[in-house]
């Protein structure tokens, strides 16, 4: 073989490898197994409850947190840093509140002056991240809209928590599906009073419609992820619907 074409395959080896290394900072199959054993499928408007006292007890969750902490997401391409980082926003979140358990809500843990958002909850790349940053200055800069069915502030009222970790290869139909899940909802996502021509969704639509924008608007996006239908009602008659937002109930999602 000749020396060139030695080179181009270390190269290419050496470039695979560094790929392969950077997507797996992160046990997502042991990930995977914590949120099957300490969560559960609710009937009710929560959708998924978390066990905080059993993981609170767990090795295993420290270590999928400390696993976390020390990856290096810069080293990803788009949809592997938007995964780690939406799974990073769930597991600190559950950590925050597992460190203050008990408490009737994630809002408790902060103040008027120091909300919770702002609370250092890691250190990543030796930078300090709050929610608040992950999820503004990180997740929502990224132009995804569809993260705000992914990331879940630990309260009823929030999407259900995906009981699978967010995985780079599988992101756009994992999203989707999270979409999909939380606006099946009508106690939490949307509700359509066609005869009042009034669509009530939640209130994150409201908090954060500018990520909607680029879908269209908010009608336009719900209108992807609802039954046939309902969207064909949305794009038709209902276009110039009004809308309604639901009351968010902060309340935690614990499984009690």
């Amino acid at each position: 073989m000749k020396r060139r074409s030695v080179l181009s395959l270390a190269l290419t080896l050496l470039a695979l490898s560094s790929a392969t290394a950077a997507g797996a900072q992160v046990d997502l199959d042991l990930y995977d197994r914590l949120l099957e054993r300490h969560t559960r499928a609710v009937p009710d408007v929560v959708g998924t409850r978390v066990d905080y006292r059993a993981i609170a007890r767990s090795s295993e969750w420290k270590q999928l947190s400390a696993q976390l902490r020390a990856a290096r997401p810069s080293r990803l391409d788009r949809d592997g840093k938007l995964a780690y980082w939406i799974n990073a926003y769930n597991v600190f979140t559950i950590d925050l509140i597992v460190e203050h358990h008990p408490v009737e809500s994630i809002r408790d843990i902060g103040s008027f002056l120091f909300p919770v958002w702002n609370e250092t909850v890691a250190t990543v790349e030796g930078r300090d991240v709050s929610l608040g940053d992950i999820e503004h200055e990180i997740l929502r800069k990224m132009d995804e809209p569809r993260i705000h069915a992914a990331i879940v502030c630990a309260s009823t009222s929030c999407p259900p928590l995906a009981r699978r970790a967010f995985r780079a290869e599988r992101l756009g139909e994992q999203l989707d599906g999270a979409m999909r899940r939380w606006l099946a909802s009508p106690a939490k996502g949307v509700s359509i009073d066609r005869a009042r021509r009034t669509v009530r969704v939640s209130a994150i639509f409201d908090w954060f419609e500018e990520d909607f924008e680029r879908e269209g608007g908010v009608l336009a996006t719900i209108a992807r992820y609802v039954d046939d239908e309902d969207a064909t009602w949305l794009r038709g008659p209902g276009r110039d619907a009004r809308i309604r937002y639901l009351d968010y109930d902060w309340t935690l999602n614990d499984l009690r």
